[in-house]
């Protein structure tokens, strides 16, 4: 597969890792118009270097209970992604309503500076201005730092601080071409993780007493 233009400044031996803030990324395409394509997405990232692993961070509800996006979990997690998950957190709401909270900055902040020993280049695909201080600190230790996410939304998807504090800064909407999603009819659904279709969505839920938040 050609590497996107976008990624021009991948060099082809060197060593990276992607960190994938899921919620965030959803939202960031949804914001754009499209869904991605999460085998798309790692076939361009495998082809623009040396990908020594890509990380999708999300929170899940119990499993007990239904989650809308544990199909894509499951699928993601057969298909070449390293999966981090923790339990939403609930809080009470009073009046029979329900809201859960998930926030996975700790964690994927911790991975982070525990890989920054074996690559030469960290890939965050977030907006999240809050790891500002972590790309600094990874650019400390002498790895360079893309950030991917957009600025062609109002508002834009991506904190300014973060853009700047960034050693490259890679568009989403110029990605478009390489990783959304086709939509077309669904095949039947098989037993095999590995070839059912995924489907990502929010955290949403059709009784109106249930709220999911991400921050």
């Amino acid at each position: 597969m050609a590497r996107p233009a976008a990624f021009k400044h991948f060099h082809p031996d060197e060593r990276f890792a992607v960190f994938i803030d899921g919620a965030n990324l959803y939202q960031t395409a949804k914001a754009l118009g499209y869904d991605v394509d999460y085998r798309r997405l790692l076939e361009v990232f495998s082809g623009s270097g040396r990908l020594l692993r890509a990380y999708y961070y999300t929170a899940l509800l119990d499993e007990q209970e239904y989650s809308p996006i544990r199909p894509l979990v499951d699928w993601l997690d057969y298909n070449g992604y390293t999966m981090v998950t923790k339990p939403l957190k609930e809080f009470s709401q009073g009046a029979g309503r329900r809201k859960f909270k998930g926030n996975m900055d700790v964690e994927l902040t911790v991975d982070v500076m525990e890989v920054t020993g074996a690559v030469d280049h960290v890939v965050l695909m977030t907006g999240d201005g809050d790891f500002r201080r972590l790309v600094e600190a990874v650019q400390r230790r002498g790895v360079k730092v893309s950030v991917i996410s957009t600025i062609k939304t109002q508002p834009p998807m991506i904190a300014d601080e973060l853009r700047r504090q960034a050693d490259f800064y890679v568009e989403l909407a110029d990605l478009t071409e390489h990783i959304a999603r086709a939509h077309a009819p669904r095949p039947a659904v098989t037993e095999d993780p590995e070839e059912d279709e995924y489907e990502e969505e929010e955290y949403e839920d059709d009784d109106d007493d249930v709220e999911y938040i991400e921050d």
